[in-house]
């Protein structure tokens, strides 16, 4: 699903200010679902949430772990990224931009798949909370057994 959307930003003191192509992907992760653009023509500017990647996270390890696909492609610096996030804990949510990106990757430069394929950064982590069960204390723990 290649999926080329074009912008118009009304603000013309903006560099984004005329109207752009952008790659479009959608990250998950347990409830954390992030919207990637990927701006082709960029300078490494990563914007989540209308703020700056190392405003928003507030752990190194979690902005390093969202920006993987790029470290591993070694293309740091060749794009911008416009990601709203919503859903789960910061460091869901920074492993659904990391889908996310990935994704966008692919549908920038199929040829990248294979890299990013290899390295696990297109596979989606399907793994979420169990729900609780009744009769039982969480969705596996019974409660404790009495013999009297």
């Amino acid at each position: 699903m290649i999926e080329k959307k074009t912008i118009a930003k009304a603000e013309t003191s903006d560099p984004k200010s005329k109207a752009q192509i952008y790659f479009y992907a959608v990250g998950r992760r347990k409830t954390a679902v992030a919207r990637v653009r990927l701006y082709s023509n960029g300078s490494g500017e990563i914007e989540i949430n209308e703020k700056a990647m190392n405003d928003y996270f507030t752990r190194a390890d979690q902005a390093e772990e969202a920006i993987a696909p790029l470290k591993l492609l070694e293309k740091r610096k060749d794009f911008d990224f416009t990601i709203r996030v919503a859903g789960g804990g910061l460091t869901a949510q920074a492993e659904a931009i990391r889908h996310g990106i990935a994704r966008a990757l692919v549908e920038f430069d199929g040829d990248l798949r294979p890299e990013l394929k290899k390295a696990g950064y297109l596979r989606r982590d399907a793994r979420k909370v169990e729900r609780k069960k009744p009769g039982l204390r969480k969705a596996r723990r019974a409660a404790q057994f009495s013999k009297r």
